[in-house]
């Protein structure tokens, strides 16, 4: 039996080349846990971007609420927003075919509690 000096490591160098091609062709087809909407379109929509940290509150088509990208009743979210600072940033976006009572059931908890500083987010018109 022959004596090696050194351990080949090609093969090893090969095995991992093989699982970063796979871990890196999957990583691009995992879902990062956002929420489907279609936003409303518009003609005049500003191009400013919401702030990094803004609460972002999230109407989908079913009506179903989301704080902060998870699920959440009316209540659960009147008692989220009552927690907030009056001059929290706070980004809305709703599904274009979400009922408008919802809407305005967010937009009344905001005024409720002098939330002012939110934004409606909207897609322009092409």
């Amino acid at each position: 039996m022959k004596k090696f000096d050194q351990i080949n490591v090609i093969p090893f160098i090969d095995i991992m080349l093989v699982l970063l091609a796979i871990v890196l062709t999957t990583a691009t087809f995992v879902v990062q846990g956002k929420i489907p909407i279609e936003l409303p379109s518009a003609e005049n929509v500003s191009n400013k971007s919401a702030p990094e940290h803004a609460v972002n509150i999230v109407i989908d088509k079913e009506n179903l609420y989301y704080y902060q990208d998870e699920a959440a009743s009316l209540e659960q979210l009147e008692g989220r927003l009552k927690a907030l600072g009056k001059s929290s940033p706070i980004t809305l976006k709703v599904d274009s075919q979400a009922d408008f009572k919802s809407f305005v059931a967010v937009a009344d908890l905001l005024q409720k509690y002098s939330l002012t500083n939110f934004s409606v987010l909207a897609s322009r018109n092409q």
